[in-house]
């Protein structure tokens, strides 16, 4: 399990919420907000459900798949996604609450494996991620290298269907093998997984989870897409 961010996660869930603007450019509605408690504050991502623009193949909900995306990776002890929660009491009703990312927007995938190599490790780190919470929409953008140089992974709504969906612009690690210390981080899921997430989906969707998971462990690559079909729109 991946250290707690205490303060983060205190102030997402029980710091008052403050609009502050929409985000641009996302499909669902999107907003920044402060988040605070007395003195301390930060900015969070909110993303209510009132927002969510209907869609034929996830129900109504994505702020659960949100939150399921970063139990997923503390589970692991990857941190990967940014400490994310569920708040009922917000402005616009109950969505998940994501601490905001400081860092240079102009960076993402692209740029960041064209350009910095040393981020290629926790690039393919994210492409195995995506595998097993079997990510739709991981674009260019929704990867982010903060200030301090550690790479996220945001944007989670559209992860964990049953159905195999996975779109990805992380094509370039494919085929490569998976590191063996992550292959015994994700081996437990095969058995069984956390409460929290068995709270959050389907079990059938916990069922296909489980699945992705026993092809890694047996395939020890990093998947390939021999159709090339499996990318977002837009890319970035």
């Amino acid at each position: 399990m991946g250290q707690v961010p205490a303060r983060e996660l205190g102030l997402l869930c029980e710091g008052s919420v403050e609009l502050l603007g929409r985000m641009p450019r996302s499909s669902n509605a999107t907003f920044l907000v402060q988040v605070a408690c007395g003195d301390d504050t930060g900015r969070a991502i909110y993303k209510p459900e009132a927002g969510e623009r209907p869609l034929s193949d996830f129900e109504p909900g994505l702020y659960r798949r949100e939150r399921a995306a970063y139990v997923l990776s503390e589970y692991l002890g990857w941190g990967i996604v940014p400490p994310t929660v569920v708040r009922a009491q917000a402005p616009l009703g109950i969505g998940s609450l994501q601490w905001f990312v400081d860092c240079d927007f102009r960076e993402h995938y692209f740029t960041l494996h064209e350009d910095a190599p040393e981020t290629h490790a926790a690039l393919a780190q994210i492409a195995l991620f995506d595998f097993v919470a079997n990510n739709t929409d991981r674009k260019s953008g929704h990867v982010l290298r903060s200030h301090d140089g550690r790479v996220w992974g945001i944007d989670h709504g559209l992860c964990f269907s049953a159905g195999f969906k996975l779109r990805t612009v992380i094509w370039d690690f494919a085929g490569e093998p998976i590191p063996r210390a992550l292959l015994d981080d994700i081996a437990p899921l095969a058995g069984g997984v956390p409460a929290e997430l068995a709270e959050l989906l389907d079990p059938v969707e916990i069922r296909a989870l489980q699945r992705r998971v026993r092809r890694m462990l047996l395939e020890q690559v990093l998947p390939a897409d021999p159709t090339g079909m499996r990318y977002p729109w837009p890319l970035v």
